[in-house]
């Protein structure tokens, strides 16, 4: 294939249909004719390094490249809100690039994070010029996947991108007072705390539950509206890791053409920033778990856009990094058709209370064993310790780390298994479904999936929280009878690890995961106004009328 050279026309006005001029910077193959386009929408500036070089690779390979600030950031023009006016945004932007001089017709999308959402938020509107998708690190369900997972305010992700994106310029964070910022009180002046009033901040509190704000942003009730295929890529330890599935599944099995229900998804041992470093947390997963990702992505382009035949749609669908083994392996289906659905019961003497205790957990059903019980007190919760989280590693660390230290806190119960005898594969979406209750109106339940070495490290694997008031449903409140016991489902992310031989299972189940999600306060009151806090007297139960459980997806071992 020709290598271009590559002309570049910045600050391009392209018109909304309400007036506003969004600026966008090309980047086009020195040459005649037409060619098919990448576009890229960001609120991080359209001038980034990283992605003007990506510009000019894609250009040098013939494809015309459009990057372009959205609305209210940097060059363009109007005010800057997240999310809402990126669906038609996307879309008019779309059919200005198919007209263009140097367009062939057809377009694919490329980015990670925010540049990926703009991706899913337009695709539904189905411009006639959109042909793929390559969306990485983000979710469909602007509620579940990033501002409320399970009902609870990611405080860390809302606070600290939110003030590095309020503005029409990248702001600093680096001197803001975050200990004393997480912890303000109400959480709906936390932005007010740390210097800077955030609007969007104070609509999504004013949104703690699902609703028409959130729906109109909401991709998984629209798949079957999209009808170009999208190669998806995520992370173990990212924040979107269950997300990246929950995508795949939708547009594979709703998608509204054939084509669309070609996708794809790689997902590796990866925080939000994918394939960037062998080492995420404290844990180095080696030199084979780094993938070419800008090099699968060219290939999907290659194929979609210019048509090149290079068997990409004939390759398995899913391509997963195991962890425990550190390898690669290919797949057809999520959860894997092939899953052993295995329930692992907690158990005890009523001692669970930290690593200390005589929390196990295995396959055995529970008899008539005690309850364990701890305080959960809001001033003192749990500290975040890696997993899930984004995007200031510096300020709440992300990815694998050892958990001994927050096991050795009473208010943790630590439930493990013995000892493996052969390593055991767990590989698909976790779920723990606990019996519990507490003395107040609403708390929260945390639960976390270890892997326990024989040294005793204790690595992270995958996390999850559920607040108590959105039991019956994510749209309603619903407070809580005191003391009595309530069956709650916790979705505990997604993992693909390998307990090896000598390895445990642990489940460690609380109700803080501080300061990754907002501190549930007790009380029951209306969300985001109030500040007074009211210790909780916790009761987790397992016995033959309430089985406490993690339900593992164990795949069997390779003969």
């Amino acid at each position: 294939m020709p290598s271009y050279e590559v002309d570049m026309r910045l600050n391009v006005k392209v018109p909304m249909r309400d007036g506003v001029e969004l600026s966008a910077d090309l980047y086009l193959p020195r040459a005649s004719g037409t060619f098919p386009t990448v576009l890229m929408r960001t609120p991080y500036s359209n001038n980034m390094d990283v992605t003007i070089e990506r510009a000019r690779v894609l250009a040098n390979d013939g494809y015309a490249c459009v990057i372009q600030d959205i609305r209210g950031r940097w060059d363009s023009d109007g005010d800057y809100y997240p999310f809402h006016p990126d669906v038609d945004d996307g879309f008019d932007t779309q059919e200005w690039v198919g007209q263009q001089e140097w367009s062939n017709g057809k377009i694919g999308m490329a980015g990670s994070s925010y540049l990926g959402l703009v991706q899913w938020l337009s695709a539904p509107l189905r411009s006639q010029y959109l042909t793929c998708l390559a969306p990485r690190v983000i979710c469909g369900d602007f509620y579940n996947g990033l501002v409320y997972p399970g009902g609870a305010l990611q405080l860390n992700v809302v606070m600290t991108w939110g003030m590095r994106t309020n503005g029409r310029t990248g702001q600093s964070i680096d001197y803001h007072d975050w200990t004393n910022a997480f912890r303000a009180l109400p959480v709906g002046d936390a932005d007010l705390s740390a210097g800077r009033a955030l609007g969007f901040f104070k609509d999504w509190i004013e949104h703690p539950a699902y609703d028409d704000y959130w729906n109109a942003i909401d991709v998984e009730d629209k798949w079957n509206e999209i009808d170009v295929p999208a190669f998806s890529m995520g992370g173990w330890f990212d924040l979107y890791s269950a997300d990246a599935f929950t995508n795949f599944n939708g547009i594979r099995k709703n998608g509204r053409t054939p084509e669309a229900r070609q996708s794809r998804l790689i997902v590796g041992p990866w925080p939000h920033a994918l394939s960037t470093s062998s080492k995420t947390g404290d844990v180095d997963f080696g030199a084979g778990s780094l993938a070419d990702l800008d090099g699968e992505e060219t290939r999907w382009f290659d194929y979609w856009l210019k048509g090149i035949d290079n068997g990409i749609v004939d390759e398995p669908p899913l391509r997963l990094f195991i962890m425990g083994i550190n390898e690669w392996r290919d797949e057809h289906e999520w959860p894997l058709a092939r899953t052993d659905w295995q329930r692992w019961h907690l158990h005890s003497d009523g001692d669970a209370n930290s690593v200390r205790g005589g929390g196990r957990l295995s396959i055995d059903t529970p008899t008539d064993e005690p309850e364990d019980r701890f305080v959960y007190d809001p001033e003192f919760p749990v500290q975040t310790v890696g997993g899930n989280n984004c995007c200031s590693p510096d300020i709440v660390p992300w990815g694998p780390y050892d958990q001994r230290a927050v096991e050795m806190r009473s208010d943790v119960l630590v439930y493990t298994s013995d000892p493996f005898e052969e390593d055991m594969e767990v590989t698909g979406p976790i779920k723990v479904v606990l019996y519990a209750a507490t003395d107040g109106p609403d708390t929260d339940w945390t639960a976390k999936l270890v892997d326990v070495s024989p040294t005793g490290y204790a690595m992270n694997l995958c996390d999850g929280i559920f607040r108590a008031r959105y039991r019956e449903s994510r749209s309603e409140s619903r407070l809580l009878e005191p003391n009595r016991v309530y069956e709650y489902e916790i979705d505990v992310a997604v993992t693909g690890n390998v307990f090896q031989k000598g390895h445990s299972v642990r489940i460690e189940i609380s109700s803080s995961n501080f300061p990754r999600f907002d501190r549930n306060l007790n009380t029951g009151k209306d969300y985001g106004k109030d500040g007074e806090m009211r210790v909780a007297n916790q009761a987790v139960y397992h016995s033959r009328e309430y089985p406490s459980h993690v339900l593992l997806p164990v795949i069997p071992l390779a003969p």
